[in-house]
């Protein structure tokens, strides 16, 4: 199954407007923020012209529209990873549903999953305490690592992590001495956003399992672009950003085993997560309304919702094969450059489409600012993984990231902007 580019590109209006100096814009960010098809504008544009109210608090039609919006969205986002319903809890983000795990687990065996209720067999097994450890790896974006090294602090675990290799894959060979009887948590990306490494999840999932450790992966830069069945995976819990796989902003995914999700405390508590409120005492609904305290994010689920609609209409394996010859060629053309060092490996076997490089005698800002010139939009910095950049040697570096939308020419585009930013700054 092919893609058709040009099809794809007529979804996405913005793509079609000039950039500085009158360019064509050619967006490569799509690793930070994806953008979005007439569909889910449209998807929510309808919601709030036709269904707004508050999903879950109200008996009148409106808000009957609206709870049915909603968990027909969760429905549908259940569907697009093989999961089940029941198993999804909409956040705000990535980011909050990584900490929303972090802080549930730490206080697992204190709160108890009821909150009235003393906690169970089920949640002092999660429970992180002192001489636990918490295993991570060097690849991780900031949103799985200082959760983690937080709660370490509060329950006096330890943080351990694997390594990375000089390609900027994880270094499992040291597995047999990081996965311990102490090890309570295994937190591994399922793809990076630095040097696009696809690292064995499920492998480590295993290792994970067999010793008696939570497996808990970081899907948002692994659910856009692949498709993925959370089962096959063999993590525990699992979570994603809407934004990065054209859906709104401010909605996130966080995916449970339903035995996992039912030993855990809330995170944010409030309304819509109580069972019973008394002056002495609250008592929590069971997942997933347990971590959706307050009025739900209803229109962005529905915007979600038809985003999933979007990318299997597409179809999941035809976006994975077009973003792996468009970053086929980015290697191809990139490491041909004199000067420019790519970090990550230099294949696509087991590899996304995030090409992050430097370009000898020129900061990465400067390589951004000639390519925004250019019309070519990337991002420069430590892209929220800033140990991974020191145990690769560099401070900061450029990233190009594809997505369905892009093309060959803009690969070529990317290619030709830094032998401009070279020229300019007298490094080629």
């Amino acid at each position: 199954m092919s893609l058709d580019v040009a099809a794809v590109r007529a979804d996405f209006p913005v793509l079609a407007r000039r950039a500085r100096g009158g360019h064509p814009l050619v967006y490569l960010d799509s690793g930070a923020t994806a953008q979005k098809p007439l569909a889910v504008l449209d998807a929510e544009r309808d919601f709030y012209l036709r269904h707004n109210a508050a999903a879950h608090r109200g008996a009148h039609l409106l808000s009957e529209e609206a709870t049915d919006a909603y968990e027909g969205a969760r429905a549908r986002v259940a569907a697009f990873i093989g999961a089940d319903p029941g198993e999804i809890v909409f956040t705000r983000n990535a980011t909050e549903a990584a900490n929303l795990i972090a802080y549930s687990v730490g206080n697992a065996a204190t709160s108890g999953p009821s909150g009235g209720r003393p906690a169970g067999p089920a949640a002092e097994r999660l429970a992180v305490g002192p001489g636990d450890e918490i295993l991570v790896t060097e690849l991780e974006h900031h949103a799985n690592l200082v959760p983690w090294q937080q709660l370490c602090l509060r329950a006096g675990a330890r943080l351990r992590w694997f390594p990375v290799t000089a390609e900027g894959r994880v270094d499992l060979s040291g597995i047999g001495a990081l996965v311990t009887e102490r090890t309570k948590v295994v937190a591994v990306t399922g793809q990076s956003n630095v040097t696009g490494a696809m690292p064995p999840v499920a492998a480590i999932a295993a290792a994970a399992h067999a010793a008696g450790a939570l497996a808990v992966v970081d899907g948002a830069q692994l659910v856009p672009h692949h498709s993925v069945s959370v089962r096959e995976t063999g993590a525990d819990l699992l979570f994603f950003s809407g934004h990065k796989m054209l859906g709104p902003t401010g909605i996130g995914v966080l995916w449970g085993r339903r035995e996992v999700l039912e030993a855990l405390p809330p995170f944010i508590t409030g309304g819509s997560v109580i069972e019973v409120v008394r002056m002495e005492g609250s008592t929590f609904l069971p997942p997933p309304q347990r971590f959706e305290a307050g009025v739900p994010a209803a229109a962005q689920a529905v915007g979600l919702a038809a985003a999933c609609d979007y990318l299997d209409a597409v179809g999941l394996d035809a976006i994975a094969e077009h973003e792996r010859a468009l970053t086929e060629r980015a290697l191809e053309a990139l490491t041909a450059i004199p000067g420019v060092r790519v970090l990550g490996p230099l294949t696509t076997e087991r590899r996304g489409g995030a090409v992050s490089f430097t370009v000898d005698g020129v900061h990465p800002h400067d390589v951004g600012q000639v390519l925004d010139e250019l019309g070519i939009a990337v991002r420069t910095g430590h892209h929220c993984a800033w140990p991974l950049h020191r145990a690769l040697g560099v401070q900061a570096s450029t990233r190009a990231s594809f997505y369905l939308y892009n093309t060959a020419e803009e690969v070529d585009a990317l290619a030709d902007g830094i032998r401009t930013a070279q020229k300019f700054f007298g490094a080629g």
